[in-house]
């Protein structure tokens, strides 16, 4: 961007805002100008990268920064005095004692005051966030779990209202815990206000989404791109009741916006900037890879997908500058990585390393878990992985093939393997979860499970909680944020009853949604269950990684361990390393002492606080785990 252009730009601006008397008399202290000093050239820069092009982009810029400074005039006195805090202390969701929970609130807790009554448990549990799923208004049955959002300031009215909601936000936060909320960046419900209007023929709010008058644009844009619910409709357009064409990635009922309109940016913005003014700390930005589109191209992963979240960010920073965003992309391993950046997306799902934990519970080999965690854990510094063993979302195999050639694994054939194993088509499988999206056209299929029911706790309760623990034991110790979908931690089993309840039948991520098992938590401090094993162990890990300085933040070092079934790698702090190693086999391995003799022989298991030697070399018991202090020697 020209530099004349920049300090052009700049002035208009500012002129603007010192027109604002109002707003001028509420930054006494100069707060927001010093951070439109700090912020707005690279807010400017990614704008006009947008939208230099166009006539008026300009005016959009100045007014998108005067509704900035409004939502931070509004900004309510305590949240001002967070941003403060946390502009100080920026790396505060790197410590070893974050811990995250995710739940629906109408399944978990039936409704925001059923949440506000949780509190004690989320306590007890050591939560530091909490992740409520889509609870803004959503048309039933069609909404997507939440997914197709009516309204961004409205909460759904069977959950509570926007005032419980705030509340609630205010709760938590004076118990230490973080509160996080969907996004749903990509697209709206089909009956939100701005497709109601798009749909009337509105030709200022049709411009708000990619519809067309007929075939020929959707036809060209549908040679490059996926199809992604091939079971919900074919293509990625859907016919308008006037006959026209609209851009529906997913469901008929959820239409994409158009991001390559400035108006949209600034709609977006001023949701956003709402949710964060009524005490959201985390955004879960949804579907991140699909929201710029480009003929010619598959619409996903483009750079200016990137140049806008970035440009959301550099927003945030003038009028909420503590609120976080997540990224959730569920795409190629390399492209997961390129959203992850403290001025872009500070935290990432990490599916990957979801996937090939289930992978390695398959084979019993943690080959390609291993490499992952050696090639593709590193990311910026002052970001953090959300590290899950699942969440709402079905389980695809987001590996890469070159990543699996390179161990001589077909990905393609593997994937086959791993869809068979784990929905109980394979001889010998303990799993017992569902498909998903199974197009036998090209093979692609994805899997619905709880936890427990995918470790095989219905038929095998010894084994499948070893499973489930060792399973977090690795979301736990590799570095980031862990995050428990609410209800794994007792052991919860599939609900088989989902397509009995309206709109669900369809989707089979349902299967794993169960509502509350209050029998399964009643049962949490009886060791004998698999639910008191379960939460016992768990429980266990929460209080040795609170207290090990060693766990917080990201960094990571490969440790080969010389035996395909045993997982390893380092932790390393100022003064000692935390070696983590984990037995995925059914029998017990021994890594040797020649491969630990680098370490001095005397260590401490953290998780059992037993001293041991390790120069006669180490053996795991089927599906163990180890939290090593060591030295080196």
């Amino acid at each position: 961007m020209d530099e004349i252009v920049a300090q052009d730009a700049r002035q208009h601006v500012l002129a603007a805002l010192a027109s604002q008397s109002t707003w001028v008399a509420d930054d006494d202290d100069g707060t927001f100008l010093r951070r439109f000093d700090k912020h707005f050239p690279e807010l400017c820069r990614l704008f006009h990268s947008l939208y230099g092009p166009l006539n008026d982009w300009l005016d959009q810029l100045t007014r998108l920064v005067l509704e900035a400074a409004h939502s931070w005039r509004e900004r309510p006195t305590d949240l001002k005095a967070i941003d403060a805090a946390k502009e100080t202390n920026p790396r505060w969701f790197l410590s070893n004692s974050m811990l995250g929970g995710v739940c629906y609130v109408d399944r978990y807790a039936e409704n925001l005051g059923g949440v506000h009554a949780k509190i004690p448990y989320f306590k007890e549990l050591g939560l530091t966030y909490l992740h409520l799923m889509p609870l803004f208004l959503a048309p039933e049955p069609h909404s997507d779990g939440g997914y197709a959002v009516s309204s961004y300031r409205e909460v759904n009215p069977a959950l509570g209202s926007m005032a419980q909601l705030r509340a609630l936000a205010a709760e938590l936060r004076a118990n230490g815990i973080s509160l996080v909320v969907d996004f749903i960046f990509n697209h709206t419900s089909n009956e939100h206000d701005w497709a109601r209007k798009a749909a009337a023929g509105d030709p200022e709010y049709s411009d708000y989404y990619w519809i067309f008058p007929d075939r020929t644009m959707p036809d060209a844009f549908e040679q490059h791109v996926r199809e992604i619910f091939p079971d919900d409709h074919p293509g990625s357009f859907v016919p308008t009741p006037d006959g026209r064409w609209v851009w529906a990635t997913f469901h008929s009922f959820q239409w994409d916006l158009n991001y390559s309109n400035p108006a949209v940016f600034r709609a977006m913005a001023r949701e956003m900037l709402f949710l964060a003014n009524q005490g959201i700390d985390i955004l879960r930005m949804d579907a991140v890879a699909f929201i710029w589109k480009q003929l010619g191209t598959t619409s996903e992963n483009l750079p200016e997908a990137h140049t806008l979240l970035r440009a959301f960010n550099a927003l945030c920073r003038l009028a909420a500058p503590s609120l976080l965003f997540k990224s959730e992309a569920i795409v190629h391993p390399d492209e997961v990585a390129r959203y992850i950046d403290p001025a872009e997306c500070q935290l990432s799902y990490n599916p990957l390393q979801m996937a090939l934990i289930w992978e390695s519970l398959a084979t019993r080999d943690a080959s390609l878990l291993g490499q992952a965690l050696e090639r593709r854990h590193s990311i910026p510094e002052n970001t953090a992985w959300v590290n899950y063993v699942r969440s709402h979302d079905d389980i695809g195999w987001t590996f890469a093939d070159e990543d699996a050639a390179e161990l001589g694994i077909n990905g393609f054939e593997h994937r086959k393997f791993l869809n068979s194993f784990y929905v109980n088509r394979f001889p010998g499988s303990f799993a017992r979860g569902v498909p998903f999206q199974d197009n036998p056209r090209t093979g692609d299929c994805r899997i619905s499970g709880t936890t427990a029911s995918l470790c095989g706790v219905d038929h095998d309760q010894a084994a499948a909680v070893e499973r489930i623990l060792l399973a977090h034991s690795i979301t736990f110790s590799t570095g980031g944020i862990p995050l428990l979908y609410l209800g794994d931690e007792v052991a919860q089993v599939n609900d088989n009853e989902y397509m009995f309840e309206n709109g669900h039948a369809a989707d089979s991520r349902w299967v794993h949604r169960p509502r509350f098992p209050e029998d399964r938590y009643a049962r949490r401090h009886d060791i004998s269950t698999p639910e008191g094993a379960v939460f016992a162990g768990l429980r266990r890990m929460i209080e040795v990684r609170a207290a090990t300085r060693e766990f917080a933040g990201t960094r990571l070092v490969d440790f080969a361990t010389g035996n395909r079934s045993v997982l390893g790698y380092q932790r390393p702090g100022e003064d000692s390393t935390i070696l983590v190693l984990a037995n995925f086999s059914d029998q017990p391995q021994t890594v040797d002492a020649l491969t630990l003799s680098g370490f001095a022989p005397d260590v401490v298991n953290l998780l059992t606080t037993a001293a041991q030697r390790i120069d006669g070399g180490i053996t795991l018991e089927p599906r163990d785990y180890r939290w090593l202090r060591v030295q080196p020697s």
